[in-house]
C-alpha cells in the first residue's frame, strides 16, 4: 500500500507541475488557450493571473515531491495529507467556481492518493 501511495503522490506532484508549465510558460500557445477555454485577447489579459496561478502549482508539487523523500517518515506524512487536502480543496474551489471539469481532473487524484495514503499510514 504505501508504494502505491508513493505513485499515487508522485503522479498529482507531476501534474501540478504540468500545471505550472501551462500557465506560466506555455499560456499564449493555442494549445493551452483551448485547454482553459480561452480566447487570445482573454488569455492576454490574464498572462500575469495565470503565471501567479502556475507559481502556486509548483508549491502544492514542491510540498508533494518533499513528502515523498522527508525524515522521519512521520513527516513525510504530515507534508503529503497537508498537500494532498490542499489540492483537494483547490480542486474543488475551482470545480465549483470555474468548471467542473478542474474538480475531476485536480481533485480526485489527489483524493484517491489521500485514500491511499491514510491506509498506508507513516
Amino acid at each position: 500500500m504505501q508504494i502505491l501511495s508513493m505513485i499515487f503522490v508522485a503522479l498529482v506532484a507531476i501534474e501540478h507541475v504540468y500545471i505550472l508549465a501551462l500557465e506560466m510558460f506555455l499560456w499564449m500557445k493555442p494549445s493551452t488557450m483551448k485547454t482553459f477555454g480561452v480566447t487570445v485577447e482573454q488569455a492576454n489579459e490574464m498572462k500575469t493571473m495565470a503565471a501567479n496561478q502556475g507559481l502556486y502549482n509548483g508549491f502544492l508539487a514542491a510540498g508533494l515531491f518533499y513528502s515523498l523523500v522527508a525524515s522521519p517518515a512521520v513527516i513525510g506524512f504530515q507534508f503529503k495529507v497537508f498537500f494532498l487536502l490542499c489540492v483537494i480543496v483547490a480542486g474543488i474551489y475551482g470545480g465549483v467556481t470555474v468548471k467542473p471539469r478542474i474538480a475531476i481532473v485536480q481533485a480526485v487524484p489527489a483524493a484517491i492518493a489521500l485514500v491511499l495514503t491514510l491506509l498506508a499510514g507513516m
